[in-house]
């Protein structure tokens, strides 16, 4: 089981991992050894709750696949269990910030004296501007 937060805890077996080759740095290993790692997680098939599924959805952005699957990819290192590491890190985190409840904004209104300060400020550029028209061509 993943932790992901107080309440909120993921099973290993709903992420598939899958190794490729990488590009960059490893040399000639680097065409040898299946090292970078895309990490498969179906959202829609989950045991998250439906609001932190429809949160992670938002954030996802185009890591998500047409069939809702959330696909992430690692290959900054030159081992697989690192990149393995780096892509889980990289999953809990994003599902930890779906986690958060936005904050409810509450809606305020202007005070008196700051409608009066913006409307105050508005007559005097005003009279700036109006200044600078002149009168009559001499």
């Amino acid at each position: 089981m993943i932790r992901i937060s107080d309440g909120i805890q993921i099973d290993d077996r709903e992420i598939q991992e899958r190794f490729v080759r990488a590009s960059g740095p490893g040399g000639q290993n680097v065409n040898k050894v299946s090292s970078a790692v895309e990490l498969r997680f179906d959202v829609g098939a989950s045991s998250l709750p439906p609001d932190v599924k429809q949160r992670l959805t938002a954030l996802a952005g185009r890591r998500l696949t047409a069939d809702g699957v959330l696909m992430i990819d690692s290959r900054e290192h030159r081992t697989q269990a690192q990149n393995r590491e780096a892509a889980l890190v990289r999953l809990v985190a994003l599902l930890q910030r779906a986690a958060r409840r936005p904050k409810a904004r509450r809606p305020t209104r202007p005070s008196r004296a700051s409608r009066q300060k913006r409307i105050e400020s508005k007559r005097r550029r005003s009279e700036i501007k109006a200044s600078r028209r002149g009168g009559t061509n001499e």
